[in-house]
């Protein structure tokens, strides 16, 4: 989910950013100043046709002539929230700048209002920003977690902006803690997400048109953890609109499981036997081994614990299961197993009714892509653990009879939440100059037949500098 719903915050006003606390390509593959910078159109002046797009469909909208489309300047300028992307990139990460043009802000007609942005309290908010010197292609993104529409703002959007790139995210139609409040029966909520950057991409094909006068040579979805499970998705359900996508640990959805209700419930009811010492705590250990909780990630569960596995289970169980407790919305937090009737502790997804998994196969993935997909993980995810995520999702692909259209790198000592790397620089590597290398590779496989790197774990360099691992990895090595 990406960050699952961990960095679940609905506003800037009335959230607590939980993250705040605490691939073929090598370094040659990575863009240069110029590579990233393409030619101007010598008829398009700076802004060109401000007047004339307009977003089809949209129940309003907002364009404004920007200096500075990166972060270096709209935080400044009022055209980002930094609370949407607080957590999720290591503080040293590096601003570009230099790309002005022009951004559009509105939304799509909905009747949820969970997303404050703007005081507009109104859902499925999108951003779209179009660069004066593009270079013909256009990446469309959902949000991850259940966060607002500039959540990735950092981690991808001022790379792809700086490279030429005309660039479009969605709010995915919901957001925060309560957005499993959305839609009418289980499941509607998850599903609205993929509707909602299905409708964003086809509008902002048509946007990229109206502004440059031609649409875009290629359309590249991406995003991580739900932003991630969207990528997926739309390349499995509308390759049509896509050339290739990157997914950033994306969640797996699958009926039948793995999902977040097999894994996440022996970790509530395992992980404070462990905390406690004593002689249960090997047992515990095991257990949360069992459950996919990978060996050596035992350092990072204390604040999974505190931050993310029980709000994870509590609001996605809400979304798919709302009758397991009852009346009470999203359980009751922190319970011990058996302490309170509906305890997500306790919670067995294989006992529950069948109409949960059928709510759970609405939102469900097969495998058959249709476009080329890169996916990338971590390792040491403990939101979502590799084994019972990515490691299946690539089975899968396999097993659909669509490997040759997909790339697997799993990503030694990397996490759930590339902002943990700060508080872990000797143990942690993050995945973002993955994603930016995955990236660079799936433009050379679309561009020039050029296939990326064999599926493969990317190995952690042994002493590296950390400033070395937040601009380089070799998905070859």
């Amino acid at each position: 989910m990406a960050l699952l719903p961990g960095a679940a915050a609905s506003s800037s006003r009335r959230r607590t950013v939980l993250g705040a606390v605490a691939l073929a390509a090598a370094a040659a593959l990575l863009p240069s100043h110029a590579s990233a910078r393409p030619a101007a159109d010598a008829a398009a002046g700076h802004c060109a046709r401000l007047a004339q797009v307009r977003v089809p469909g949209a129940a309003h909208q907002q364009a404004a002539c920007l200096g500075e489309l990166t972060t270096a300047g709209t935080v400044n300028s009022g055209h980002t929230d930094p609370a949407d992307w607080a957590g999720l990139t290591p503080k040293d990460l590096a601003v570009p700048s230099g790309v002005p043009g022009i951004q559009i802000d509105g939304y799509f007609p909905d009747t949820s209002t969970t997303n404050t942005n703007h005081g507009w309290n109104h859902d499925a908010q999108f951003v779209v920003r179009l660069p004066d010197r593009w270079n013909g292609g256009l990446v469309v993104a959902g949000t991850p977690g259940n966060r607002e529409q500039y959540a990735n703002d950092r981690a991808i959007a001022d790379w792809v902006l700086s490279r030429g790139y005309a660039y479009a995210a969605t709010d995915k139609g919901n957001t925060g803690l309560a957005f499993h409040r959305d839609g009418s029966r289980p499941g509607d909520a998850v599903a609205e997400w993929n509707s909602r950057l299905t409708q964003l991409t086809r509008a902002a094909r048509t946007v990229v048109a109206q502004r440059y006068r031609r649409p875009p040579a290629r359309t590249l979805v991406t995003g991580m953890s739900n932003g991630g499970y969207l990528v997926r998705w739309q390349l499995e359900n509308h390759p049509e609109l896509y050339d290739g996508g990157v997914d950033w640990e994306g969640t797996l959805w699958r009926s039948e499981g793995p999902n977040l209700f097999t894994f996440l419930p022996p970790a509530l009811r395992h992980y404070p036997a462990l905390a406690a010492g004593g002689p249960a705590a090997d047992q515990a250990r095991a257990e949360l081994h069992r459950a996919g909780f990978p060996a050596g990630s035992e350092f990072l569960w204390q604040f999974h614990h505190q931050v993310y596995w029980d709000l994870t289970q509590r609001i996605y169980r809400e979304e798919f299961d709302p009758s397991f407790d009852g009346v009470t919305e999203a359980g009751t937090p922190y319970c011990a197993p058996g302490s309170v009737p509906g305890c997500d502790a306790d919670y067995d997804y294989t006992t529950r009714p069948a109409s949960v998994r059928k709510a759970v196969e609405r939102v469900s993935l097969t495998g058959r892509i249709g476009k080329p997909l890169i996916t990338l993980h971590g390792t040491l995810d403990v939101l979502l653990p590799i084994g019972q995520d990515s490691d299946v999702y690539a089975r899968m692909v396999r097993e659909a009879g669509r490997g040759d259209l997909f790339r697997y790198y799993r990503v030694e000592d990397g996490t759930h939440t590339d902002a943990l790397v700060d508080s872990f620089p000797d143990r942690l590597r993050p995945l973002l100059p993955c994603h930016r290398s995955a990236f660079t590779a799936l433009e050379g496989w679309l561009t020039t037949g050029h296939r990326p790197p064999a599926n493969r774990t990317v190995s952690r360099p042994r002493n590296a500098d950390p400033a070395t691992l937040l601009t380089r990895c070799r998905l070859d090595g």
